[in-house]
């Protein structure tokens, strides 16, 4: 599947916001701040090579920097989600979102309706 380098780029960003915004909550240089920036390595790798765009010297600058913006994206989130949130704020960004809208009545599970 041949793809645009911007549309990859897209992607890692993607991917990096919640590995950001768990990288973001935990002590720097511990195990888990390694895994928030290691983890998502694999699968850039695995895109690069589904995409068919390779290892091609010029696709490097837009990759790394759409890796390093999705961690800084996804740290900056957390701040912000730190200073609105009204419930306590973890590592992951996903419960973070069920948690507030559990908290809003905006979640309608099967026991809602």
């Amino acid at each position: 599947m041949e793809m645009n380098i911007w549309t990859l780029a897209i992607l890692v960003f993607i991917i990096n916001l919640p590995f950001g915004y768990w990288r973001a909550n935990v002590k720097k240089l511990s195990q888990q701040w390694f895994l928030a920036i290691h983890i998502p390595v694999p699968f850039v790798i695995g895109l690069r090579i589904f995409t068919g765009l390779g290892w091609r010297i010029n696709t490097f600058p837009f990759v790394v920097g759409a890796f390093f913006l999705g961690q800084l994206a996804g740290s900056v989130l957390l701040a912000w989600w730190k200073s609105w949130a009204r419930r306590e704020v973890s590592s992951c960004i996903v419960m973070n979102v069920l948690r507030e809208l559990k908290a809003h009545g905006t979640s309608r599970g099967p026991s809602d309706v």
